[in-house]
């Protein structure tokens, strides 16, 4: 008996030390490459054409501050066509729009980045039939049908509107909180889908082991609101803004219980009955940024941008 118990301890162990011998080889906190991503495009009413960019960023934790310039412009024409220069980890879909005229035809516009590692990575935006998006598309390709193909929810879905209040212009200075105001309005649609909320041993062990269900993320659905840092100057430190209360992260984070709606266990929070989300933003150190606030309703997203010019100077701590 005690040597069957010692054969399935062995065998746990293999197990787990297998596993995690393949995370580490397979996942990296640092020193990896952006790959910049062309989403497609969308004609626009006026006839013009909106070009839909993201990213993957390779890290699991390290954020790069990329200025706009040699490491990260868009060619031809002007370098700057509104992208990030601070990256969220992992996969960032349908960040940003260019909008390109009328007569674009079967030009290409190119997005290029260079990571602090290097490595150079290239985005063609171009008018190429299959890369035609609509909102069925981005709902299904950030998950929110569950890997489906679609649902009635997401075809009587539109878009959430976010309105910054206090101005999209303000002053702070380091270590001072300055409180971001916003209205969020939304349909109602699509209705909240809640991912698992009970936790126990046999469910985590039968979700590691089972064969993938679903071909794409999976996002659970619920109207949220989110602000991340977009743009950091080049002497500004992005990673070190720190964010009150806790935002839920805008990048697909599928590892349970980490605040992100593509990860298990995640609950929406709750919706203010005014619609007014209060939200305190913390600067470690001077410069310029630009702070992104997204209203996400699980499908379909609204973006709204600050810029922040930071002042004074970090206290030094005595020992």
């Amino acid at each position: 008996m005690r040597m069957e118990i010692l054969r399935v301890v062995a065998v746990v162990f293999v197990v787990i030390s297998w596993v995690s011998f393949g995370y580490a080889q397979n996942n990296y906190d640092r020193g990896q490459h952006i790959e910049v991503a062309y989403e497609g495009w969308e004609l626009m009413a006026d006839g013009t054409y909106d070009l839909y960019f993201g990213y993957h960023n390779e890290n699991w934790v390290e954020t790069p501050n990329i200025v706009i310039g040699s490491n990260n412009f868009f060619s031809p024409g002007p370098e700057d066509r509104g992208q990030p220069t601070f990256f969220q980890p992992r996969r960032n879909r349908f960040v940003f729009t260019v909008n390109v005229p009328a007569d674009f035809g079967d030009q290409e516009l190119i997005w290029t980045v260079t990571s602090p590692n290097g490595e150079t990575r290239k985005a063609y935006g171009s008018l190429i039939q299959d890369y035609v998006v609509n909102k069925d598309l981005i709902q299904s390709e950030t998950g929110a049908f569950g890997g489906a193909g679609g649902s009635a929810d997401g075809d009587m879905n539109q878009r959430p509107k976010v309105t910054v209040l206090e101005g999209t212009t303000r002053f702070a200075r380091v270590d001072e909180p300055l409180t971001l105001v916003a209205r969020v309005e939304d349909d109602g649609y699509p209705k909240t889908r809640r991912g698992p909320t009970e936790r126990t041993l046999q469910k985590e062990w039968e979700r590691i082991n089972g064969a993938p269900m679903i071909s794409t993320v999976n996002k659970v659905n619920g109207l949220h609101m989110s602000w991340i840092v977009y743009r950091a100057g080049a002497d500004a430190d992005g990673a070190a803004v720190g964010f009150d209360p806790n935002q839920v992260k805008v990048w697909e984070d599928t590892r349970p219980s980490n605040n992100s709606p593509w990860s298990l266990y995640w609950v929406p929070p709750p919706v203010p009955e005014d619609g007014i989300y209060e939200t305190k933003v913390t600067f470690n150190s001077p410069g310029t940024y630009v702070l992104m606030g997204r209203a996400d309703d699980g499908g379909l997203y609204h973006d709204q941008f600050v810029t922040v010019e930071v002042s004074g100077e970090k206290e030094m701590s005595l020992r």
